[in-house]
């Protein structure tokens, strides 16, 4: 995915067979989806899908279930998410990319949750998933919420706001990091706009999804945000 990946634990076993079977298990699962997904890598299924070298019925199940998301992305967020975007000529084609990095992380998140007495979380470029055992309290001494920093995008070498997570995900979209590399389905313009738009929810995958949508979305996608009382958002 170009992006550093980790995964963090916290629990009282850690250094055990069954820690380091799962840890691997989550990295294999990243390495997979980066395999299926993958814009960059010639010989990915989506990178050979998209040069109509083989159809969707000729992929892995994940990516019939990546345009599916996708469709249900762009309804609830009244259009400004999509899996349809311009390649290096300006074609439009198939770029689940908006996704995947959520998705991903929360594929690989289900391979920790089994662990004993664990709390977990995995950072993918700045965007966050933590998660815990079942037998971990979700509030209280022992469960130890991660501190999520949310990077000012004004000033890069300054924290703007602090997100306590227990379980959740946080994403972050905007151009601090990488410039204008959004784009307005509305407009099929590169959104080049200062500032950033995280959001805090139960999950990477939505969370990430809403924050490209609110960043690059207008007026619909912010009323159509409302109805998602299980997320928040954070505007810089």
């Amino acid at each position: 995915m170009g992006m550093p990946i980790s995964i963090h634990l916290r629990g009282p076993r850690l250094h055990t067979a069954e820690v380091s079977a799962a840890v691997a298990a989550a990295y294999g699962v990243l390495a997979r989806m980066d395999q299926i997904f993958s814009t960059w890598a010639p010989d990915s299924q989506v990178s050979r899908l998209r040069r109509g070298e083989i159809v969707v019925s000729e992929c892995d199940p994940l990516v019939a279930r990546a345009a599916e998301l996708g469709e249900q992305a762009r309804a609830l967020t009244a259009g400004a998410f999509t899996t349809s975007l311009p390649d290096a000529d300006g074609r439009l084609r198939f770029d689940p990319t908006g996704l995947v990095k959520g998705w991903a992380v929360e594929l690989a998140g289900d391979e920790l949750r089994g662990l004993p007495g664990v709390s977990w979380c995995v950072n993918a470029g700045g965007d966050v998933r933590a998660g815990r055992h079942a037998h971990v309290p979700p509030t209280g001494e022992d469960a130890q919420p991660w501190r999520i920093g949310v990077e000012n995008p004004h000033d890069r070498s300054l924290i703007a706001a602090v997100v306590p997570l227990v379980d959740g995900g946080v994403a972050t979209s905007g151009t601090a990091a990488r410039g204008a590399h959004l784009v307005d389905p509305a407009t099929g313009e590169r959104v080049g706009r200062a500032g950033s738009t995280t959001v805090v929810g139960p999950d990477l995958l939505w969370t990430d999804i809403w924050a490209t949508a609110l960043f690059v979305g207008g007026p619909a996608t912010r009323e159509a945000f409302a109805s998602h009382p299980a997320c928040r958002v954070i505007d810089l």
